[in-house]
């Protein structure tokens, strides 16, 4: 059983920071194959975002309750899940942050513009929001991957300790 339950754990860590290691990738592949249409390659990275953070969330929480509950079963010393629940923590609060404030201003700055954020000039202030917005998403994104890693290798270092 303990076996049963250290897999879905890493298996919970392994599917959100995989797919957010992968996210640049395939939204770089996207906007390259469609270069000159970037409305439609910002679509399509928005949507895939939005399930990028769905993904998160499910595994965050499953992750969580995991950590919460492995004392109790024997996986882990108690003190040794706090760190690691702390950092599940701080990913789900920038996944909620980056899914329920930034994306929705994004949105509101693109329609502002008249939905091909684009298409106006450099110096309107709904494109110059967006801009400062995407450049926002893009440092929590990097925030989660790296709280994310630091996740992995305290709860390996738990894994190592005597129960």
């Amino acid at each position: 059983m303990k076996t049963v339950l250290r897999s879905l754990l890493s298996l919970a860590l392994i599917v959100w920071l995989g797919a957010e290691i992968f996210f640049p990738i395939v939204a770089a592949i996207t906007f390259g194959t469609l270069q000159p249409d970037t409305h439609t390659a910002g679509s399509i990275v928005g949507h895939l975002l939005r399930i990028l953070h769905n993904m998160g969330l499910v595994s965050g929480i499953v992750a969580l309750a995991l950590l919460a509950l492995a004392p109790a079963w024997g996986l882990f010393k108690p003190r040794a899940v706090l760190a690691p629940m702390a950092l599940v923590v701080l990913m789900l609060a920038c996944t909620v942050y980056s899914q329920f404030v930034i994306i929705p201003a994004m949105e509101r700055d693109r329609i502002a513009a008249g939905g091909a954020i684009d298409a106006v000039d450099a110096a309107d202030p709904s494109r110059i929001h967006f801009n400062k917005l995407h450049n926002r998403s893009e440092r929590v994104e990097g925030i989660v991957i790296l709280l994310g890693l630091a996740t992995v290798v305290l709860v390996a270092g738990a894994e190592t300790t005597r129960i």
